[in-house]
């Protein structure tokens, strides 16, 4: 997995900067109810897409907790409301807010029950009536049809964490029901075979792609010597689930 800590600095400028943040922010938005007061969003990374949700709600009370100090440190300088926090144990008292996001974060939390965990915290601090939007089958998303996907599918990871089937019956648990999806566009996230191949090496598809003994290796070059290496295929689209407390 990415150590966060050192990939802040520049986590931003290489997946797709503003126009990615501004995509998944205006898609938030569409699921969070008008009437919303206050929002946390948990594993807010380098608060890109939580300060692009604050100024384009105003009167929306927006927080974030991330784990990752230098994450959380980039996080604060953007919207001063963050807190360094485990997001399996939030520190909010219960049914204090009226939307919890989770963006890019739930397809990372691999070890068994971590997602359970964390769709019932997200549930424990919503208000009555409240609101907990999700990505899910993020992975899935980067599956645009091209070259690099079909060199990929023999490794993808037959049971993702963050698969709609997994979040919804933990939602479902949590007194939670679907009321709402949305899709958006990963703007600048287009791969090349030759960035997939060094990403492969470098470990940053843990939460995609099974590689076991020398299979990282061996993927690694058959993306290398696909044709135009340095051509970015298609931008993904990544998916977005509303769940609401229920009556």
């Amino acid at each position: 997995m990415l150590d966060y800590d050192e990939q802040a600095a520049h986590y931003d400028s290489t997946r797709g900067g503003t126009p990615r943040a501004g995509a998944a922010a205006d898609a938030v938005l569409r699921l969070v109810p008008g009437s919303a007061r206050r929002l946390l969003d948990i594993g807010c990374g380098t608060g890109s897409v939580t300060e692009l949700i604050a100024r384009r709600r105003p009167g929306l009370r927006v927080a974030g907790v991330d784990a990752s100090y230098g994450m959380a440190r980039l996080a604060h300088e953007r919207t001063g409301a963050v807190a360094l926090a485990d997001v399996r144990r939030l520190p909010l008292a219960s049914g204090t807010v009226d939307a919890v996001t989770a963006v890019w974060l739930l397809h990372l939390l691999r070890a068994e029950g971590v997602v359970q965990v964390v769709v019932a915290e997200a549930a424990r601090v919503l208000r009555p009536g409240g609101v907990f939007v999700t990505t899910v089958d993020k992975d899935a998303g980067h599956d645009v049809g091209s070259d690099i996907d079909a060199a990929q599918a023999p490794f993808l990871s037959p049971r993702p964490a963050d698969a709609v089937a997994l979040v919804t019956e933990y939602a479902d648990g949590c007194g939670l029901e679907p009321v709402g999806e949305a899709v958006f566009t990963g703007h600048g996230q287009g791969r090349t075979p030759r960035r997939a191949a060094r990403a492969v090496l470098r470990g940053d598809y843990a939460s995609r792609l099974s590689l076991p003994g020398q299979a990282a290796q061996r993927l690694a070059a058959e993306l290398d010597s696909l044709p135009e290496p340095d051509r970015a295929r298609r931008d993904p689209e990544f998916r977005l689930m509303a769940f609401r407390v229920r009556p």
